[in-house]
């Protein structure tokens, strides 16, 4: 599953640098080491972090499905590229800004559209 293989390690990169930023946000005296400590911009990167490993597993498995399944690369490619980008808007709006609407909504969304896709085609195959 060469393509889905692809997605999974460029996804990964983007889950190690939110995953540091959580690290970062912990590190020195006035660091929570667990929780947010009340710190807003600490809880926006957890969640970055977390609704990351929510969503991106399942569509990664599903992907690897499709991909086995003989589903086209030009599918499997617009998909993976649309949660990649799904999942840098989201991530740099929460984990990286105060507050960056566009970045917030157009990635939830392109993520709910991958994530829609991916179960349809995979009911249908």
């Amino acid at each position: 599953m060469p393509i889905t293989m692809h997605y999974a390690g460029a996804l990964a990169l983007i889950y190690l640098v939110l995953s540091l930023r959580v690290i970062q946000g912990r590190m020195g005296k006035a660091g929570p080491s667990l929780g947010d400590g009340g710190d807003n911009a600490m809880l926006r990167r957890i969640r970055a972090h977390g609704n990351f490993s929510e969503y991106v597993p399942l569509i990664l498995i599903m992907m690897g499905f499709l991909e086995s399944n003989g589903l086209s690369s030009t599918l499997l490619h617009a998909l993976g590229g649309a949660i990649v980008v799904a999942r840098l808007l989201h991530g740099y709006a929460f984990a990286f800004t105060q507050n960056w609407p566009f970045g917030r909504s157009a990635g939830a969304g392109l993520t709910m559209i991958v994530l829609a896709t991916s179960g349809v085609l995979c009911l249908i195959r």
